[in-house]
């Protein structure tokens, strides 16, 4: 059929993964994860492996690493929908070091829009791939928690882990 593509490739996949923050659920199509999420609390079980998508498998293993203290990246491919200047402010993330921090205003000015530090949050608030793209690595001016999806005791678990695997 014109236009279709393989099946292996096209479809849509979700696993779920039990961690020190909670469930998350992982999704994968086209070979790249597309969103790490917290479960809600009404969502049923569901698969705790890939059967479709075998990028689901290596973000569950990196990321239970990661919860570890096993590893500080991810390799794993990512896509994430979003803006042009969502996918900018994504990539700058990337590149924060585990267990370090940045704040808004210097994350506007890497992707080019030093007036921006707003429309930074405004994307890190829409980051769909929660811990592997850290928008928990950035914050507000002086180093104040600020503006995180899951709040800001979730932000600070996710640094407090990240400092304490650093200093180990």
């Amino acid at each position: 059929m014109k236009g279709k593509q393989p099946l292996e490739t096209s479809l849509v996949e979700h696993v779920m993964v039990d961690t020190p923050i909670g469930r998350l659920i992982i999704s994968a199509k086209n070979g790249s994860v597309y969103s790490i999420r917290l479960a809600r609390e009404d969502e049923r079980a569901i698969a705790q492996d890939g059967k479709t998508q075998p990028v689901l498998n290596i973000a569950i293993r990196e990321l239970r690493e990661y919860f570890a203290g096993a590893r500080t990246t991810f390799s794993f491919p990512m896509d994430g929908e979003g803006t042009p200047f969502q996918k900018n402010v994504w990539q700058a993330l990337l590149q924060i070091p585990f267990g370090e921090t940045r704040t808004y205003g210097e994350i506007a000015f890497v992707v080019n829009n030093p007036k921006g530090s707003r429309a930074v949050g405004m994307a890190c608030n829409k980051n769909p791939i929660m811990i592997a793209v850290p928008c928990h690595r950035v914050v507000g001016a002086g180093g104040k928690l600020t503006g995180y999806a899951y709040g800001t005791d979730m932000k600070q678990q996710l640094l407090a882990l990240e400092q304490q695997e650093q200093h180990e």
